[in-house]
């Protein structure tokens, strides 16, 4: 059965494919089953990082499972030198399951939904663009709806 996947892209270093909007590009192009892309958006740093950042969110279809997806996005984080350091600081490649088609998945290291996504505009900015209509499963708000009271810290294309 194949489902579909949101997924969060986000860098602030450059990388060994370039600036990080290239970096975004590159790992778009690893990902398998991609079929919408929102823009890149550059947005504002959150924590100790100084950079700013590049964000974007893809849609992808699969037959895998959450945890088998999430170790396809882990591995190319690895690929692209990511190495896990700080909270919130600087990093080539972040890769993140916001949303499943399945619902909800809870297992060690992983939560389908993101725990935090509704939290974080740089994450719903570019996700509503190719994905308004899709709900929450804890809660059925439509993702159009979630940016209302969310921090703007206004993402510039």
């Amino acid at each position: 059965m194949t489902t579909s996947y949101a997924i969060a892209l986000g860098s602030n270093r450059p990388g060994r494919h370039g600036s990080p909007r290239d970096e975004i590009r590159a790992a778009l192009a690893a990902l398998p089953g991609v079929y919408a892309v929102s823009p890149i958006l550059t947005t504002a740093p959150i924590g100790p990082s100084i950079r700013a950042f590049a964000n974007a969110a893809a849609l992808v279809e699969s037959p895998l499972d959450p945890p088998a997806m999430l170790g396809i996005l882990k591995t190319i984080e690895r690929d692209f030198g990511r190495r896990r350091g700080q909270r919130w600081g600087a990093r080539v490649i972040d890769l993140d399951i916001i949303l499943w088609s399945g619902g909800q998945w809870r297992s060690p290291g992983l939560a389908v939904p993101h725990l935090a996504y509704t939290t974080r505009d740089f994450v719903l900015h570019p996700l509503a663009t190719i994905a308004a209509d899709w709900r929450d499963p804890r809660d059925g708000r439509f993702v159009r709806h979630m940016r209302h009271g969310v921090d703007r810290r206004r993402p510039r294309p």
